[in-house]
């Protein structure tokens, strides 16, 4: 088991160890983590419906590191141009809001509410470490925890 920890996997569980707490809210221990690591420079890619909040994160952040913040429009990018066909709705552009935060050399990546499977393409195409602050779920307000307590309580 112990072949499957690279050094920097060894440095990342060590810097998780030193740097976070049961007794720490999951913003604070982002920053604690990102500071342990020496990390100098972080990228927010979230949904458009959580702008607010990644302005909010965005400025607490930035007492502490170089913050870049991308939303999932970036691009402008139409079904027709992705996928085909002739609509010209707007898509989301995870690989593209990837790409903007590699470009600004970004050492972790905070995922904000992207979609199911668009968290996936950001997640396979950042060149930086990438967690989860939360997770789309507009039928929970945002708590996807919500959903298994309902299934628990078979009110789903």
């Amino acid at each position: 088991m112990n072949n499957l920890y690279t050094k920097e996997f060894c440095r990342i569980m060590q810097a998780n160890y030193d740097y976070t707490s049961m007794r720490s809210n999951r913003v604070e221990e982002i920053k604690n983590f990102a500071k342990g690591m020496n990390f100098s420079r972080i990228g927010i890619a979230h949904c458009i419906t959580f702008s607010p909040e990644a302005k909010v994160l965005k400025d607490y952040l930035s007492q502490y590191f170089e913050v870049y913040t991308v939303d999932c429009k970036y691009g402008r990018l139409t079904k027709k141009e992705v996928l085909g066909g002739t609509e010209n709705r707007i898509l989301c552009n995870p690989a593209g809001q990837a790409d903007f935060l590699n470009k600004k050399d970004t050492e972790l990546n905070i995922s904000m509410g992207l979609c199911v499977g668009h968290d996936m393409i950001f997640s396979k195409t950042s060149n930086a470490y990438v967690t989860n602050l939360f997770d789309k779920d507009f039928t929970n307000d945002n708590n996807p925890a919500q959903a298994i307590a309902d299934i628990h309580n078979k009110t789903y």
